[in-house]
């Protein structure tokens, strides 16, 4: 057995004027959590963020590289990993960013919706990531469970898993884009501007690139190439709309 705590309040700006919530969900949840996995001797995989960075570094974050989140998220993200790093001695904490995913709220999701009424899109240009599909993060999720389950001497810390490669996210949602005009789809023109155009209730790190090497030294996971796995979503979402399945 094996407890997967993800602290899933993930409304980053909604985070800024409601932050007992966010702290309740993000930080003491997975403090229950960690609290149980001790006592039952099981391992525990938490998922965590980027945004327990500040975004400075001009390279990917290693997973020791300093904590310093910009706002009541990451904030709250980190509180979660410390109770989780302080509490399970069977632990991985897994750092991911950018997910998407052709579920839920997310930003391919919500270009493609965009793309039906608009025909001018202004994406910022200036915060650098790794779109990373929710699936292959499931995917490691699963692999981790699996080893940490067999294999009690199975490696423990904190650990990045993102998809290979980097984007801003216009780039991301021009690769969108191309791919939607490929299936017959909307095609609105996007302009690259700054993270001081689009402003928001919550600071967002400039570079949120993660380095996964250590996952790959420890478990063998290779994450596969970011356009990959966003063609993936795509294909699913694109697919649908051809159908006339959910948007």
């Amino acid at each position: 057995a094996a407890i997967v705590s993800s602290g899933a309040y993930t409304a980053v700006d909604k985070a800024e004027s409601d932050v007992l919530t966010a702290w309740k969900v993000n930080a003491l949840a997975p403090a229950a959590l960690a609290v149980v996995a001790a006592a039952q001797d099981i391992p525990l995989i938490h998922l965590s963020t980027d945004y327990v960075f500040d975004g400075s570094k001009p390279a990917p974050y290693l997973e020791g590289d300093p904590l310093a989140p910009l706002g009541v998220y990451g904030a709250s993200k980190l509180g979660g990993e410390m109770a989780v790093r302080t509490t399970a001695p069977r632990h991985v904490i897994l750092r991911t960013a950018w997910v998407v995913s052709p579920h839920g709220v997310n930003f391919i999701r919500t270009m493609l919706r965009l793309a039906e009424t608009r025909d001018r899109l202004g994406v910022v240009d200036d915060q650098r990531g790794c779109p990373t599909a929710a699936g292959d993060i499931a995917e490691a999720v699963l692999a981790l469970v699996d080893r940490m389950t067999g294999d009690r001497d199975a490696a423990t810390g904190t650990y990045h898993f993102v998809n290979a490669g980097e984007a801003t996210w216009c780039e991301l949602a021009r690769h969108v884009f191309a791919r939607s005009a490929e299936a017959g789809g909307k095609t609105p023109t996007v302009d690259a501007i700054t993270t001081a155009d689009y402003p928001t209730p919550a600071r967002r790190p400039a570079n949120s690139r993660l380095d996964t090497g250590r996952i790959t030294r420890d478990f063998g996971l290779r994450p596969r190439p970011w356009r990959d796995a966003v063609d993936d979503v795509l294909a699913q979402l694109l697919g649908n709309r051809a159908n006339g399945g959910p948007r």
